[in-house]
């Protein structure tokens, strides 16, 4: 009895690439979520109230309150760029996408660390009790913070986590403008059909190399 050694098949490369597609397109998913919502979080939290307290008054107290721009611009400002580059990503390849990749990184930790440091500032408020009362040395008293703050540290982690998924699988994403569909595979090519013989543009083109158009080949 003859036995037949089964020989190995090659596998197709686009079932090989398929696990590396669905990666590219799972980690273009998050990074998208993640930037954007980062950063409408940021934005959001900034718009609301850090720190209240009271400032004295002739004589009595006077509420006052400070939202997350008057003690600093910073985050609200790193999340439009952060979101700008989250966007700009999509537009170059190659070594311009990673350089966007490591400014949306960097947005995203700058807005980060520059809430955090303002979860105990009381400047803003101290700066409000002055001209309120129009003493320069007086200051706000009772003062108490929100978690506001912290909201936005959590906008500027996501927003540091989509610039790291950009840096990390950035290269396998697609770009704006390519001749390629959303698994990276190339656009099938348009067949051009035979022209008709037949057709009177065709015959006089006949004529004019040498040909017996009416001739059966």
């Amino acid at each position: 009895m003859e036995y037949v050694s089964a020989a190995s098949v090659p596998q197709p490369r686009a079932e090989a690439a398929a696990p590396s597609a669905r990666g590219g397109r799972r980690s273009l998913a998050a990074a998208l979520l993640a930037g954007a919502v980062g950063a409408a979080v940021v934005l959001l939290a900034s718009g609301q109230t850090w720190a209240d307290g009271n400032a004295a008054v002739g004589g009595g107290t006077l509420p006052l309150k400070a939202s997350g721009g008057d003690i600093t611009g910073v985050p609200s400002a790193l999340a439009i760029v952060g979101l700008a580059a989250l966007v700009a990503v999509f537009a170059v390849r190659g070594a311009g996408r990673v350089l966007v990749a490591a400014l949306l990184t960097l947005s995203g930790a700058g807005a980060a660390v520059t809430a955090w440091l303002g979860v105990g500032d009381s400047a803003a408020l101290d700066e409000k009790a002055a001209r309120t009362s129009g003493d320069a040395a007086a200051t706000i008293g009772a003062l108490t913070h929100t978690g506001w703050p912290y909201v936005a540290v959590a906008g500027g982690v996501l927003l540091l986590l989509a610039g790291l998924l950009a840096l990390r699988c950035g290269a396998a994403w697609p770009a704006m403008g390519g001749r390629y569909e959303r698994d990276g595979t190339p656009r099938p090519r348009r067949t051009r059909t035979a022209p008709d013989p037949e057709r009177p543009e065709e015959l006089w083109k006949a004529l004019d190399r040498g040909e017996d158009p009416t001739r059966e080949s």
